[in-house]
């Protein structure tokens, strides 16, 4: 009697987290805090039968005025902040937040603010580092996905490096058992800036479809994998 209802407690407790949602944390600056493309990959993810699965997490939670037809969005959270630098985010505020809000998997844009600002890519990179050690500090099997970020037209040559650099660091980064993923969202024209450094929505619909693309894929394969992928 008594292994039976061992067996029976653990069968509910993978029934219980065979049913809770994945918890995604969109994380970045004003790029993800005031445009859209939030919205368009909910929609690509619901398209794809996948928003059952899932939420968006964060201490923000503005939604803009989108073009949404899912009144689901606007329960969703986000960490995007604008103005904050890749390098503030990891040494003061990327603890605090995965600690309250526990998420499975992380897609960030960061580094315009500190391109903009003058800040060594080194010191972004080095930031990347740290707030990677401190997502699987929180959780072992976090999945990363990092962006490429946007076009600085008065700004290309430090933009070009840092997302060459991005990938080997990637690969180098990269776990079995917390794989990072990189979504290139290159090429992008200027023409996808509606003021030289936030996306139009020809941007936001680059970067909602490469990520739309890695997350049906993780969502749906729900497994760590052992490569860095590029969509």
């Amino acid at each position: 009697m008594r292994s039976r209802r061992f067996l029976l407690a653990c069968c509910l407790i993978g029934m219980a987290y065979s049913q809770s949602k994945l918890k995604i944390m969109p994380l970045g600056d004003s790029i993800t805090e005031i445009t859209c493309w939030r919205a368009k990959l909910w929609d690509n993810l619901k398209a794809n039968n996948l928003t059952d699965k899932i939420e968006f997490v964060g201490s923000m939670n503005n939604t803009q005025s989108c073009d949404t037809e899912d009144e689901e969005f606007a329960k969703q959270h986000h960490e995007g902040h604008t103005g904050y630098l890749a390098i503030d985010v990891a040494h003061d505020h990327i603890d605090r937040w995965l600690n309250d809000t526990q998420p499975d998997i992380v897609t960030f844009m960061l580094g315009t603010d500190d391109i903009a600002r003058g800040r060594r890519l080194e010191d972004v990179v080095e930031a990347y580092t740290n707030m990677v050690q401190s997502m699987r500090k929180y959780n072992e099997d976090m999945r990363v996905i990092v962006n490429t970020v946007v076009p600085l037209p008065a700004n290309m040559g430090p933009v070009e490096r840092l997302n060459d650099m991005i990938p080997d660091w990637a690969v180098e980064r990269n776990t079995t058992e917390s794989p990072i993923y990189v979504n290139d969202i290159y090429p992008f024209p200027n023409t996808f800036l509606k003021d030289g450094i936030h996306p139009n929505e020809e941007g936001e619909d680059r970067i909602a479809d490469g990520l739309g693309s890695l997350l049906t894929w993780i969502i749906n394969s729900n497994s760590t994998g052992n490569s860095t992928t590029s969509s």
